[in-house]
C-alpha cells in the first residue's frame, strides 16, 4: 500500500496561514513563516528556496503545536523565546514585556543625552521597569562607559534581564534590583539619568488592546491606570529625589501622552522639559526633562 504523500514546506505554510487568518491573527503568512522556519532551522528565504521539501512526521507535529499556541493568541515572541530590539537578539517569555520598535526611540534619547555630558567619571544610570533588560542593555551598548542599575518589581523578570546581560556580554556594567519603582532604591543615591518605560494603557485602551497583548503580555507592565498616567505622577514626585542637579529623566509615553507629561514634570517645579522624540509614525513617544 503506497502511503500518502508528506506535506511539503509550501503545503504547510498555505494552510497554515489561512488557518491563522481565519483566527484572526493580523499577520498569518508571516508568522506562519516564521515558526516553520524556527522548527526546521531555516531563514525565512530558505523557506522559498526549499518550497518544495517535504517534511518527516516529528517536523509536522513540532510545527503544529507552535501553529495551535499562536492560533490561540501567544505572540509569536514567546513562542519562538526571543524577541530583536536595537539589533540585539533579547530573550522573552511571558513574565516580561516583548520589546517594540517604538522603545528603541528611548534608547536612543537616553544615548544622545550621555554623549553630550562632560562627565568626569561614568555616567549613573538608572533604568526603571527593566523587564527583559532589553533597554538597559541597549544603552550600555551604546554608551559602554554607562554604569548602570536597571529595577524592576518582578523577580522573574530581573532573572531573565540578567540573563539577557550574561549572553550580550554586559554583565559588569549592570547591576540588578528588584523593586517597585524607587521602593528598595537606596533612598541617598543619585543617578545622572533615569530611563524608564512605565506602565501607560489607560482602562479605555486596555479593552481595546489586541488579544495576544490583553491575555499574554504581564498586565502589570501594561495598564497604568485610569488615564494612563499613575507612573508619571509617581515618578514626578519621587525622581527628583533620586536625580542630581541637572540630570537627565527620558521616559517613553503612550502615543497621545506626551503632552500631558511634560507638563507634569514642570508643574513640579524641579524640570524643564528639553526634548520630545516621535516613533516611526511620527507620534510624540519620548519625552525627555531635566532636573532644575
Amino acid at each position: 500500500m503506497v502511503g500518502a504523500t508528506p506535506p511539503t514546506i509550501a503545503d504547510l505554510l498555505s494552510k497554515s496561514a489561512a488557518w491563522l487568518r481565519d483566527k484572526g491573527c493580523t499577520s498569518p503568512r508571516l508568522d506562519a513563516e516564521l515558526l516553520l522556519a524556527e522548527v526546521l532551522g531555516m531563514s525565512r528565504v530558505d523557506l522559498y528556496v526549499k518550497f518544495d521539501q517535504p517534511l518527516i512526521p516529528s517536523e509536522i507535529d513540532n510545527y503544529r503545536e507552535f501553529i495551535r499556541r499562536r492560533a490561540e493568541g501567544e505572540p509569536v515572541a514567546y513562542i519562538l523565546g526571543r524577541a530583536y530590539f536595537h539589533n540585539l537578539e533579547i530573550k522573552v517569555n511571558g513574565s516580561v514585556l516583548i520589546p517594540r520598535p517604538e522603545t528603541e526611540h528611548l534608547v536612543e534619547a537616553a544615548i544622545e543625552f550621555l554623549m553630550e555630558g562632560d562627565w568626569p567619571s561614568p555616567p549613573e544610570v538608572l533604568d526603571l521597569c527593566t523587564g527583559s533588560g532589553a533597554i538597559a542593555i541597549a544603552i550600555v551598548k551604546g554608551f559602554p562607559e554607562a554604569d548602570i542599575t536597571a529595577s524592576d518589581a518582578s523577580g522573574e523578570a530581573l532573572t531573565l534581564a540578567a540573563e539577557n546581560a550574561t549572553l550580550t556580554g554586559v554583565t559588569p556594567r549592570i547591576r540588578f534590583i528588584q523593586s517597585d519603582l524607587f521602593e528598595d532604591i537606596d533612598p541617598v543615591a543619585t543617578y545622572d539619568l533615569i530611563v524608564a518605560n512605565p506602565p501607560y494603557i489607560s482602562a479605555e485602551e486596555w479593552e481595546a488592546l489586541p488579544r495576544d497583548v490583553r491575555e499574554f503580555e504581564p498586565r502589570e507592565a501594561l495598564y497604568g491606570g485610569t488615564d494612563g498616567l499613575d507612573f508619571y505622577r509617581l515618578l514626578a514626585e519621587q525622581a527628583p529625589q533620586q536625580l542630581k542637579p541637572y540630570g537627565g529623566l527620558v521616559l517613553e509615553t503612550g502615543s497621545t501622552q506626551a503632552a500631558a507629561v511634560s507638563e507634569m514634570l514642570e508643574a513640579t517645579g524641579h524640570f524643564k522639559t528639553v526634548g520630545v522624540f516621535q516613533d516611526y509614525a511620527g507620534l510624540d513617544r519620548v519625552v525627555v526633562a531635566q532636573r532644575r
